[in-house]
């Protein structure tokens, strides 16, 4: 795809997530495997490669910015790639973005189209971004919609904690948030989650 066509491509989806359309995202596969109360999901994620830098906490867009220029041409090839959903972020708290997974210790991450990951994703030339393989995991996910403040994260993940004790359930790592959609989406038309990965038996 040519950089015109690329950056025209991109900038439609960007209009259209205002509205909550994310169909063109491509987004990790994933099956239901069990639901719990209040509408708590436990999902079996298949592997997925990611790219990922660390943050710097709160509102850190230099972190996104490092993500996005490997997406638009900043790795060995010069390849664009398309953008993915959802957002993931965990540990420290940054502004979030589409698509991007912040892990514990504030590292952010943007998930791999499939077909990129198979054919074999470049490598990155920026220093402090790598590639990362995620392999096949359980989490559980609660979804929500409205505005991202700390104090809704911090509620949602107060109710997962809650339905997941109450179901026996233990988490492996902090929880983390997942966003679908760009931050200047409608609020009631975003789709967020708070999610844990799960503990092996």
């Amino acid at each position: 795809m040519d950089k015109f066509l690329y950056y025209l491509v991109t900038l439609f989806e960007s209009v259209l997530g205002v509205f909550g359309v994310r169909t063109f995202y491509d987004q990790p596969r994933y099956a239901v495997v069990e639901r719990l109360d209040r509408g708590v999901e436990v999902r079996a994620y298949e592997p997925r490669l990611a790219v990922e830098t660390d943050g710097r906490g709160q509102g850190d867009g230099e972190a996104f910015g490092r993500l996005f220029r490997y997406i638009t041409g900043a790795n060995q090839r010069g390849d664009r790639i398309a953008m993915t959903a959802p957002v993931e972020t965990g540990g420290q708290r940054i502004a979030m973005t589409v698509p991007v997974e912040q892990g514990s210790g504030g590292t952010m991450r943007f998930f791999l189209p499939r077909d990129v990951a198979e054919a074999g994703a470049p490598q990155p030339t920026e220093p402090g971004v790598r590639l990362v393989r995620v392999p096949a995991e359980k989490i559980a996910a609660l979804r929500f919609s409205g505005s991202i403040t700390p104090e809704a994260r911090t509620e949602q993940e107060r109710i997962l904690t809650e339905v997941l004790s109450i179901a026996g359930r233990k988490a492996s790592a902090p929880a983390v948030f997942m966003g679908y959609d760009p931050p200047f989406a409608i609020p009631f038309l975003r789709r967020n989650e708070v999610a844990v990965r799960l503990a092996i038996p």
